[in-house]
This record gives structure tokens, C-alpha cells and sequence, in this order.
């Protein structure tokens, strides 16, 4: 395969961060990369240019991990109460999962979170209060304090009536 050294020019999840130095193929760099500027040919000219781009991501990631801290602190700062509905048993209909905490953390506090950030390894299906770690970033976590609660179950008053 021929392959060809370039330069980012920004962030590429699977390839690196500005100012890295990547081997790509050359089909990759010429019909994608160097087109669209996310990169250019890693010549000694281009090499020179690396300092400026270095500065450019050292400032862009401090920016990051600031922002970071801020959204996690409204995190912790977050205390989430969701419904469950359950049956006459306890036993529970649904579950709360990660799309659910994720909706209901943005509503409280404005912070948007993927849920594919949370850390919960299986959906809730009971209740009682769990602690949640959320990844902000690569290199922050914060813990997301959350209790589940037991629906009014309003079918119970229907159902008497009828």
C-alpha cells in the first residue's frame, strides 16, 4: 500500500489532534484530507509550521479542560430524582436508562451530555439512590448523584373505580 506522512490541521477523532505527524494512504490524504484542509502534505516547508499549530492545540485543549471543570461541577453539583413505574409487587415496569438521565440532567441544568458518556453498565430497574460517574472529558469524570423512585401508580385508582 503506498502510503503518504501529513499534517493535521484540527482534531480528527481517529487519526489524532492538530500538529500530529500521521501516516495515512496516500488515496486517503489526496481525495479526503488534503481537500477538505483537515491536513497537508508533510513536506520540510510544512514541517516548519508545526510550532503554530502546537500553540494553537495546547491553548484549544486548556480552553477545553476549563470548560471541563465547569460542566463538571454543575454535575456534581446535580441531585436527579426519576420516576419508575412499578407494580403492586415492587416490581418494576421499564427501566431508567442512559438516554433517560441524559434527558433529565439537561433539563435541570442545562448541561448537554452524550449518553454514551454515563457510566452504567446495565439499565436501572429498581429503586433507590446510585451514583452515576460521567466522562466530561478524556480526562475529566465527575459523579452524578441520582435516586429512583416508585411511580404514584395511577392505574391502581382506576382500576378500584371501575
Amino acid at each position: 500500500m503506498a502510503t503518504i506522512d501529513v499534517i493535521l490541521r484540527e482534531k480528527i477523532d481517529t487519526l489524532g489532534a492538530e500538529a500530529d505527524v500521521v501516516t495515512v494512504r496516500r488515496g486517503f490524504a489526496r481525495n479526503f484530507l488534503i481537500p477538505q484542509g483537515k491536513a497537508y502534505e508533510a513536506t520540510q516547508g510544512n514541517l516548519r509550521h508545526i510550532e503554530k499549530l502546537k500553540q494553537a492545540r495546547a491553548q484549544r485543549e486548556a480552553e477545553e479542560m476549563v470548560e471541563a471543570e465547569k460542566v463538571a461541577q454543575k454535575v456534581r453539583k446535580a441531585k436527579l430524582t426519576l420516576e419508575l413505574a412499578t407494580g403492586q409487587n415492587g416490581k418494576a415496569f421499564g427501566s431508567v436508562t442512559t438516554t433517560d438521565i441524559a434527558k433529565a440532567l439537561t433539563e435541570k441544568t442545562g448541561v448537554e451530555i452524550d449518553r454514551h458518556n454515563f457510566d452504567l453498565e446495565k439499565p436501572i430497574k429498581s429503586t433507590g439512590s446510585f451514583d452515576i460517574t460521567v466522562k466530561v472529558h478524556p480526562l475529566v469524570e465527575a459523579v452524578l448523584s441520582l435516586k429512583v423512585k416508585a411511580k404514584d401508580d395511577q392505574g391502581e385508582s382506576a382500576g378500584e373505580e371501575a
